[in-house]
This record gives C-alpha cells, structure tokens and sequence, in this order.
C-alpha cells in the first residue's frame, strides 16, 4: 500500500512539474472592503484594501481627492485616499474607479460642505473660486511665448484620422481644408493653429521609414495655408502613438530594449525627413514631437509602477526628435519645438518629464493637455459648471478653483521659473439649451482668462463633429472656415473676447450665469 502512495505521489509530483502542463496560480476576483468613504470638510485620510489577482490600478475622479496604492501583499493592496479640505459651501462627491484586469469597481467618496468663504451663500462674490496670488507678466521667456501663440485652433479628426492604421484626411468626415479655412481662422480672432498629423499607413520599411511625397507633399501644402494667413502653425506625430496599438508603442519599448530602439531609429528618420521638407520655413512653423504618449491607459497605466521605465523612453523618444530637427540645419537649428509630457498631464509631468538637451538656446516649450472637468468638457454627463450652476447639473465641489489649480501648478513649476508651456488641446463640447450653452460660454471665458493671466498659450480642440453632448467639439467648418452655427460662433467669441480683454478673473467669476 505505501508503494502505491509513493507511485502515486510521483505521478502527481510529475505532472505538476510538467513544463507543458504548468500548474496556473489561483485567479482571484476584484473585490473591496469599502465601497464609499465619507469625508468632514477639513479633509484628511482613510484607506480601503483592495483583493484581486491582477495588477490594481486608480483612477480618482476629481482633483481634491488623491489615491496611492501601497504594497501588495499576497493578493491585498492597501489603498491610502487624501481629500484635500473643502472650502466652498456645498458638499461633494465623486468615486475612484479601482481596475483589476478586465474588472472595475467603484469607492464613492463625499465630503461635507466647507465654510461659506465668498459671504453670499458659495453663489456669488469675488474669491475667484479659490482665490490665490495672481502673478504678473515679468516678460521672461515662457511669457513671451505665451504672447506670441495666444489662443489658437486644432484641426482635429482631420490629417490625424486613421482607418486600419491608415491615415486619411477625409477620414473621420472632415472636409478638404482649404486656404479660406485658415484665412477665416485667422479674422476669427485665433494667433494659431494645431495641425495634427497622422503619419501611418505612408510610411516606408526600415531603415529609411520613407514618408510617401504625396502625403508630405498636402502637409506641406496646408502649412503653406497657414503662413499665407499669418497665423503660427503647429503639426506633430498624433495617432501614430495611440494607446501603444501602432508603431509609437511605449509599452512594449519600456520592456523590450529592441523595440525601443527601433522606436529611436524610426523617430530620428522621419522627423529627419518631416523637418528636411520644412528647413526653408520661418519661425511661424513649430513641430511637436509627438501628442498624448502613453500605455493605453491614460497615465494609469504601467507606468505608475514600471521604476519609470516609459518615462526614460518618451524622454529618450524626446531627445531623439530634437537631434533630428536640429541636424536637418536650415531654419530648423533654432526652430521653437513642442515637448510633449507624459499623456500630456499636468501631474504627472511634475515627476516624469525631462526637458532635452539643444544645441540652440531658449527653443523648447513643453506641451501639456486639459479637459478639466471630464465629465462636464467631454463627456457632458454633467450640462452646468461654475459656482451658479445646479449642484445636481454639475461636477461637485469648487469647479472654478480645481482648474484654476491646474494653472496655478503649470505656473509654480514652469512659467514662473521662464519655461514655456502651451496648452495643446482643451476644449468644453457643444450644448443644446440656451442655458447649458451660457454654461458653456462661462467655461470658455474662465479657461481663457485663466489662460491669460498664468501665461499658458492654448488651443481649443475642434473635431468637426456636430451636434450637442459626447465629444461634439463642431466650432469651425474644416473646409471653408465659417462658424458651423450661431451657438459655436457665441462660444468662440467668448473664448477670444475673454482672452484679449482687459476683465480679471474676478470680473469673469461675478459674471457667471444666474
């Protein structure tokens, strides 16, 4: 009987040490301890344990809550929330999506209202929504640049549009622009326009990765609009690095050295060949890099725990794209360029991004993205914004004060110590009522005169796509430059009027929609 448990026990011993039979560990669910925490409106901290199997990753829902993972034992992570204190006389809420694999859940997080500091019941007055020092143009580099670029215009889902990993300007249903569209863009009132480009689907094999003439040739063609219009004009490697499906793939580049080094070459060459084609243009002309980098999770990625491994290959990829531009001699030796950080996030940028080395001197403006907040700029769950606005209409808390933090940390950070940042891409979709839309026009003028006032240049996305609600960014027709609707019309002159006139944020603020 022993001898027949010692055969079996090797039998077993056998198979599980089978190479092609490996035993598979355990798959445990997501689960959660607690699923909402409730706050008092001096803040502070609390924790909740997350279980699962797969890699946890966070995502906080709103600027005055933050959530660090600690570390993982076995299958438990011990998650820390800080909720900043509230200041406005209005309770908030918001949740932190917590994902495991293909699984999510959700921790509600509240908070109760704060003290009423504005005197008039968080409805009205003049605190600015936060109230903080207003800095001064000191005249240093980054608001020099900030005065040269203004507001501008993106033709998005135009040249960046892509089918099957081909691009195609007419795409995603955009028109052909033309020259009117940057002449009409111009007498709008915009100093400049993003010319996002999507380069796949013409692109060579190794090693030359040779750009197809006939695609280079209508880039080329489309910027030569843009000069003629006076206008600054920006273009860039956009879909090209979509969420790491295409060749601008950091995700596999922060794990396999080959891949990142293909990535290195590929960039060199083609920026080589992008900028070689522009050497004879003036300074009216800046490339960016590249557009939003990152792992296909939206800066919650792999890389909020990788030891920086993507951060050193968007930083390298950078650099890469700077020595091209600049051996490409011509006009390109002190061509201003666009350094895109990380996702273009503000946050992240602050522990991630490396300004590249160059060989000319005061050349180099770090790019950055916002659509705060998204649940109101994009994805229009929430119609109103504002200290006005209907509490159940609106993101909670103090909507003005959370984006006017994210300027205030681009101006602590950069603009104050003379390092040019510009806004890329921001954006508030277009509305159906009356009222939404003066919601609307009440965010585009509290974003420019934010804008204004920290030094930050921006651009506003416009996808062509018409219509109210989800991503309807419709301002400028594509093909023939005219305001797609009165309502769009409103909206731009209020973005522009409230950039270029003498109003504070303060004014801005008393003025909001009753």
């Amino acid at each position: 009987m022993r001898k027949i448990i010692y055969i079996l026990s090797a039998l077993i011993l056998a198979i599980s040490c089978d190479p092609e039979n490996p035993v598979q560990p355990e798959t445990v669910k997501l689960s959660i301890d607690k699923t909402s925490l409730e706050f008092p409106a001096e803040g502070g901290g609390q924790t909740f344990t997350v279980t699962a199997s797969e890699q946890v990753y966070l995502v906080p829902g709103d600027g005055w809550v933050s959530a660090k993972k600690g570390t993982k034992t076995g299958n438990n992570t011990v998650v820390t929330v800080e909720v900043q204190k509230n200041t406005v006389a209005q309770a908030r809420e918001t949740k932190i999506s917590v994902v495991a694999g293909e699984e999510k859940m959700y921790v509600e997080v509240s908070q109760e209202a704060g003290e009423d500091v504005s005197g008039d019941g968080g409805n009205q007055g003049g605190n600015q929504g936060g109230g903080a020092v207003v800095p001064e143009n000191n005249g240093n580099l980054a608001w020099q640049f900030a005065e040269r670029l203004g507001i501008g215009w993106n033709m998005g889902n135009h040249f960046d549009a892509q089918n099957n990993g081909v691009s195609g300007e007419t795409f995603w249903g955009n028109p052909k622009a033309t020259a009117a569209t940057f002449t009409k863009v111009k007498a709008a009132g915009f100093n400049t326009v993003r010319i996002p480009v999507t380069w796949m689907g013409h692109i060579g094999e190794a090693p030359d990765y040779k750009i197809e003439d006939a695609w280079l040739d209508r880039i080329a063609e489309v910027v030569g609009y843009a000069e003629a219009a006076g206008l600054n004009a920006i273009i860039n490697m956009h879909h090209d690095g979509s969420d790491s499906k295409f060749w601008l793939d950091i995700k596999s580049a922060a794990i396999n050295p080959a891949v990142h080094q293909q990535i290195l070459e590929q960039v060199s060459a083609m920026w080589g060949q992008i900028a070689d084609k522009f050497k004879d243009k003036g300074e009216f002309l800046i490339f960016e890099a590249f557009n939003e980098i990152h792992d296909g999770g939206w800066g919650w990625g792999a890389n909020r725990n990788d030891g920086g491994k993507q951060y050193k290959c968007l930083n390298e990829w950078n650099q890469a794209f700077v020595n091209a531009v600049r051996a490409s001699g011509g006009e390109n030796a002190d061509r201003i360029l666009g350094i895109p950080a990380y996702c273009t996030n503000v946050d992240i940028s602050l522990e991630s991004f490396v300004m590249p080395e160059d060989t000319a001197n005061d050349r180099l403006m770090m790019s950055v993205h916002c659509y705060d907040p998204y649940d109101y700029t994009l994805a229009a769950t929430k119609n109103e914004w504002g200290h006005t606005a209907d509490a159940s209409k609106k993101v909670a808390g103090d909507n003005e004060g959370d984006l006017k933090r994210v300027f205030e940390k681009i101006y602590a950070n950069y603009i104050s110590k003379g390092i040019p940042v510009y806004m890329g891409e921001f954006g508030c979709v277009n509305r159906a009522t009356a009222r939404e839309q003066a919601f609307q026009q009440y965010y585009l003028k509290y974003y420019a005169k934010l804008a204004r006032t920290y030094g930050v240049p921006s651009i506003i996305w416009d996808n062509g796509a018409k219509g109210a609600g989800n991503e309807r960014h419709a301002f400028i027709d594509h093909g023939t430059g005219e305001f797609c609707s009165p309502e769009a019309k409103a909206a731009i002159q209020a973005l522009i009027s409230s950039y270029t006139n003498a109003l504070t944020l303060d004014d801005v603020y008393r003025n909001a929609p009753k």
